[in-house]
């Protein structure tokens, strides 16, 4: 577990995975092998069109030393849907539920205690062999799902994120930005590295014809006491199930929250005074303390994390550590 703790997010794996098979029309057996390489046809499907989704969420080790998975699933619903928009042969919940519950109890000693975790993450590849099927989905597919013990993201301290504000480029194609795809994520990685060198930033901003969407790995929120505004949901990024959370804590705080079109100058209007924030599985969800727009920089509040982030946070991480009510029945537990 030491390892673990001090190795970079995602970097370690655990020793065993789960694997599926498509073809036929069927799906095989689960399996659970030792993690490692597996076989695929160099024509695979997967290599030549991109062929692929996955998914993320985490498992948590409560005080008890119960296992629970959280948001399982709307984990689930959401590679499911992945897979129907990139035609790729659609998991089964029933088959998803038993890979993810069936690794994460054959490597329960590998979850840490908190503010540690078992970052779960399925795969789904098109493993049909032919160079000539751009126009024709995978008929075949592999499931994987590995497991990753993590440590806290912010074991280093938290730290407010300097982000740049992109108002030319989109991070991938407007109607699959909904789907989590490997695809999106290398569209992204181009303008992301050209960013940290010129401007030192942590992450983009997506902001196409000043409309604010979303960085390359994560969704944005603006946040000031009792209201957070975000962007409506739409197929141009990804449906965030953090995101999604933190909203309907939000609205149990009583707390405003709108989901609606915001433009950069209403962005840089709110942070005068608000606050700015990232939200995901990694972080749960990460302080804005500068955004940077054409050259110059705005401080974001007081350039600090802010209080209401943290409250917010502090309010997500409470019920996924087994410390809050679950009143949601977001945890799955592992028997």
């Amino acid at each position: 577990m030491t390892q673990a703790r001090n190795a970079p997010f995602g970097s370690v794996l655990a020793p065993t995975m789960a694997v599926a098979d498509f073809g036929a029309g069927v799906w095989s057996q689960v399996d659970y092998p030792d993690t490692g390489p597996v076989s695929i046809h160099p024509a695979a499907h997967v290599l030549h069109y991109g062929s692929e989704c996955f998914e993320g969420f985490k498992a948590y080790r409560h005080a008890d030393g119960s296992l629970h998975v959280f948001r399982l699933d709307r984990h689930i619903e959401r590679m499911r849907q992945s897979a129907r928009l990139l035609l790729l042969p659609e998991p089964p919940v029933t088959l998803l539920t038993e890979m993810v519950l069936g690794l994460i109890d054959r490597v329960r000693h590998e979850v840490p205690e908190a503010p540690g975790a078992l970052y779960v993450r399925p795969l789904l590849i098109g493993t049909m062999a032919n160079i000539g099927a751009a126009a024709v989905p995978s008929s075949e597919a592999k499931l994987i799902v590995l497991a990753s013990p993590v440590w806290d993201y912010f074991a280093g301290g938290v730290k407010p994120l300097r982000i740049l504000v992109e108002e030319q480029g989109q991070r991938c194609a407007a109607h699959l930005g909904m789907v989590k795809t490997g695809g999106n994520y290398a569209a992204a990685m181009g303008p992301t590295l050209a960013a940290r060198q010129q401007y030192a930033v942590d992450q983009v901003l997506f902001c196409p014809g000043g409309d604010v969407q979303e960085t390359g790995a994560a969704n944005f929120l603006l946040i000031r006491e009792g209201e957070v505004l975000t962007r409506h949901l739409d197929t141009s990024f990804l449906h965030g199930v953090t995101r999604d959370s933190l909203l309907m804590l939000a609205r149990d705080m009583r707390w405003q929250v709108r989901e609606q079109h915001v433009t950069v100058q209403e962005m840089l209007d709110w942070v005068r005074d608000g606050e700015a924030a990232l939200s995901g599985t990694a972080a749960v969800l990460a302080g804005v303390g500068t955004l940077i727009r054409q050259g110059v920089e705005h401080q974001v509040g007081d350039g600090q994390v802010g209080p209401q982030t943290r409250k917010l946070r502090a309010a997500l991480v409470a019920i996924q550590q087994g410390l809050q009510d679950d009143t949601h029945g977001w945890l799955t537990p592992v028997s």
